[in-house]
């Protein structure tokens, strides 16, 4: 399984699955990140946290722990 997180600056990776629950999940989803959507990975802070990402244009941060409930391949 890799996640978000796994994902190197400056790759792109599609959207397999959302593993977050409730609150969580919904957060995520509100974001754009749903199901087959194609993430790019602009920045990663030095501690790793957060992930700089373009969704769907828009320029979002995601913290690490969310990035770790997003399967890509």
């Amino acid at each position: 399984m890799k996640t978000l997180r796994d994902i190197s600056v400056g790759q792109t990776a599609t959207v397999k699955k959302l593993t977050g629950k409730g609150p969580v999940k919904r957060r995520i989803m509100d974001m754009g990140i749903t199901q087959g959507v194609r993430v790019h990975v602009r920045k990663v802070a030095p501690l790793g946290d957060p992930l700089e990402i373009t969704v769907r244009g828009y320029e979002l941060s995601l913290r690490k722990a969310d990035a770790d409930m997003i399967e890509v391949e």
